[in-house]
C-alpha cells in the first residue's frame, strides 16, 4: 500500500492567537520551535551523507551541482551556491541555484512560475546540464510542479537527483534518487514555511556544500585557505590564518600573502621550506 504525503509543514500551530501575544511571548514561542529544528537535521544525517558521497564522486569526474526550487526554497539554493567561490576558491559555475521565475524572482515572487512543470529542464539546459552532474529539488513542501518536473526529466535522462523536502513521502521524494526528509512539524505560523522548514533548508545546504568542499581538500586543517580575498575584511582574515598557520606575525603573514596570493600558496610554500 503506498503512503500518503503528509502536509504537516500546512498543519495547524500549536500556538493560538498570536496577535494577543507580547513581543516577549512572541520570541520566547518562535525560538522554542527554532529550537526543534537541530534535531530533525540529526534524524536525516544518514541521507545527507549519501548525498555528499555522491556529490564529491561526480564532481570527481568532472560534474556540476545544481540547486533547484521556487520561493524561499529557490533563495536558499542561490544563496548556497554564490557563498562557494569565496569561501572555498572553486569556480562559479560548480555549484549552481536556479529559481522557478528567473532571477527576477529572487526579491520578488513571480506569479505561477512553480506552476510550470517543464521550465526546471529548460533552465538547466540553458546552463548546459550534463549526466556527471546532480540535481538537489529544494521545496519545503515536496510538490512544487517546477521541481517535481525538474527531477523528473533528470531521472529520464540519467542524472543523479536528490531533495531537502519537510515533508515525508512527497512527490519530490519520489523523483529523488537521495532524498532528505526533515520534518520539522507545523510552523509558529501556519504554513509560513520560510520559518522552521527554511531553517532547516539552510542547515543541510550548509552541512552538503561545507563536507564536500572538505572532503575535495578545499579546507586545510580548519582554514578556509583557498577563499578569495576579495575586500578588506577577507584579507585580514586570510593574513590571521598565515599568521596562526605558520606562527609569524601578522605583518610577516601581509608579505607572505602578497608575494604568493593566497591563503593555501603561503602556508605550504613556507611549511615546505
Amino acid at each position: 500500500m503506498s503512503k500518503e504525503i503528509q502536509k504537516i509543514t500546512e498543519q495547524s500551530s500549536k500556538y493560538r492567537h498570536l496577535e494577543k501575544m507580547s513581543t516577549q511571548e512572541l520570541l520566547k514561542n518562535i525560538n522554542a520551535e527554532d529550537q526543534l529544528v537541530p534535531l530533525a537535521v540529526q534524524r536525516e544525517i544518514q541521507s545527507i551523507e549519501d548525498v555528499v558521497e555522491v556529490i564529491v564522486k561526480q564532481f570527481q569526474k568532472g560534474g556540476k551541482l545544481f540547486y533547484i526550487g521556487a520561493g524561499t526554497s529557490g533563495r536558499l539554493g542561490i544563496l548556497d551556491a554564490s557563498e562557494c567561490p569565496p569561501t572555498f576558491g572553486v569556480p562559479a559555475e560548480l555549484v549552481n541555484g536556479l529559481i522557478a521565475g528567473g532571477d527576477k524572482a529572487i526579491r520578488k515572487a513571480v506569479e505561477h512560475a512553480e506552476d510550470d512543470t517543464k521550465q526546471a529542464w529548460r533552465d538547466l539546459e540553458a546552463h548546459h546540464i550534463q549526466k556527471e552532474d546532480v540535481v538537489i529539488g529544494i521545496a519545503a513542501s515536496g510538490t512544487t510542479p517546477y521541481v517535481v518536473g525538474g527531477l523528473e526529466a533528470c531521472q529520464s535522462k540519467g542524472i543523479i537527483t536528490g531533495c531537502i523536502v519537510c515533508n515525508p513521502h512527497s512527490p519530490i521524494s519520489k523523483v529523488s534518487d537521495f532524498p532528505v526528509e526533515v520534518i520539522v512539524g507545523p510552523e509558529f505560523v501556519t504554513g509560513s514555511s520560510r520559518m522552521k522548514a527554511g531553517t532547516a533548508q539552510k542547515l543541510v545546504l550548509n552541512m552538503i556544500t561545507t563536507s564536500v568542499m572538505i572532503k575535495l581538500g578545499r579546507v586545510k586543517d580548519n582554514k578556509m585557505v583557498d577563499m578569495q580575498l576579495s575586500n578588506a575584511k577577507l584579507k585580514k582574515r586570510g593574513r590571521l590564518l598565515i599568521s596562526e598557520a605558520l606562527g609569524v606575525s601578522e605583518e610577516k603573514a601581509a608579505e607572505l600573502l602578497k608575494t604568493h596570493g593566497s591563503v593555501r600558496k603561503a602556508i605550504e610554500h613556507e611549511t615546505h621550506q
